[in-house]
């Protein structure tokens, strides 16, 4: 899969600080959209290096979305900073990728109050960078989990 949008890395671990990931089991989790109005099915297994969400990032664009990043923070597998977390509390990201339409204008807004709650754009720079990082020695594939293949849903490229 690929790496997905920098801003993605931020919805993560906002998910992550807001309570929205609930962990099932060892290769699965559910993750409560910002807006409370869907719930993402998240598995990875790691051994297999290989992952799935049905989120629309994830399932129809062909990256890492964000679901998949906050359970492997929350799994330990990804780094996680507590100060910037707190910072992202709250953050109603599905509005506002919806009324700007472009993942620039809303992270602009993002820094702008990060910078207001005492967080420097080089310290988001740096955390973003690092767990991309991370994320791509994962080198993760795109697959279903047996339950999804035998059901159907979105398809997987």
């Amino acid at each position: 899969m690929r790496l997905p949008p920098r801003i993605k890395v931020l919805e993560a671990l906002s998910a992550l600080a807001d309570g929205r990931v609930r962990i099932i089991g060892d290769k699965e989790a559910e993750v409560l959209s910002s807006d409370g109005a869907r719930t993402y099915k998240v598995f990875v297994d790691l051994g297999k290096r290989v992952a799935y969400s049905d989120d629309n990032g994830t399932a129809y664009r062909g990256y890492v979305g964000y679901p998949i990043i906050s359970f492997l923070m929350a799994r330990g597998v990804l780094p996680v900073d507590e100060k910037l977390g707190e910072a992202l509390r709250g953050i109603p990201w599905r509005r506002l990728n919806e009324e700007y339409k472009r993942y620039e204008a809303v992270m602009g807004l993002v820094k702008a109050q990060l910078k207001e709650r005492g967080i420097s754009e080089e310290e988001v720079e740096r955390y973003i960078d690092l767990v991309l990082a991370r994320l791509r020695k994962l080198d993760l594939r795109l697959e279903k989990p047996p339950s999804e293949q035998q059901r159907g849903g979105p398809p997987h490229r």
